[in-house]
């Protein structure tokens, strides 16, 4: 189960003031327990994408990060370019202003302008920023997710008021069903945190305390 759980994590540093010491220790640690894959600010997707090369780990990047507040033809292209520099996978924020707005269209045309620049090269996780919508917002912002073609479903950029609970991922696995991804990020600190939104459905799990979740499977023989 250490290593099931070790595979659904998306080891995380998007510090703005991360460096290049760091980013390297953070793929270095990644190759080590074979998480999924390392998710750092476009910045430094080309310097992850060399280190990894040949590893089962994969690179992540964020764009329209973290407000969301870029038009879809910003995000379009951040997409395309973080792809050519060796992206992955890209978990894109969604303009949440026009989500509560309930203007639609622009939010589907903001999250589809990502999901093509990205289909067939890299998959596509939707950022909703729970922390910030009602219930409704919740289930519109994933309805609209799953309508433009996103991989996964995302809770939090983890730089807002709040991060992943499980109820918000039952809420978004319940709206979305069973064939798209949901990815848990901010605050899911430790093992317990983990095993919840698992439980709970999410499939991916994002979070810089990764060592900290995977030496507390180790250490507890229920997981």
């Amino acid at each position: 189960m250490t290593q099931n759980v070790a595979n659904l994590i998306d080891h995380t540093l998007l510090k703005a003031d991360a460096t290049k010491a760091q980013i390297k220790q953070l793929c270095e640690e990644a190759r080590e327990h074979h998480f999924a894959s390392v998710c750092v600010n476009p910045t430094w997707v080309a310097y992850a994408s060399e280190l990894l090369a040949g590893s089962d780990v994969v690179v992540c990047t964020v764009i329209g990060f973290p407000l969301g507040a870029n038009t879809p033809e910003t995000k379009a292209f951040e997409t395309k370019n973080a792809i050519e520099n060796g992206a992955n996978e890209v978990d894109m924020v969604i303009n949440i202003g026009a989500l509560k707005d309930q203007d639609d269209e622009l939010v589907e045309r903001d999250i589809r302008a990502v999901v093509e620049s990205s289909k067939g090269k890299a998959l596509s996780k939707v950022i909703i920023e729970t922390s910030l919508l009602t219930e409704e917002e919740k289930i519109r912002a994933c309805e609209l997710a799953v309508k433009a073609g996103a991989d996964y479903v995302k809770t939090s950029t983890g730089f807002s008021t709040g991060g992943a609970t499980p109820e918000d991922i039952a809420l978004m696995r319940k709206t979305v069903g069973p064939t798209i991804g949901v990815k848990a990020s901010g605050g899911v600190r430790n093992t317990e945190d983990a095993v919840k939104v698992i439980e709970a459905g999410a499939t991916r799990i994002g979070a810089s305390a990764g060592i900290s979740i995977v030496n507390g499977l180790t250490a507890d023989s229920d997981y």
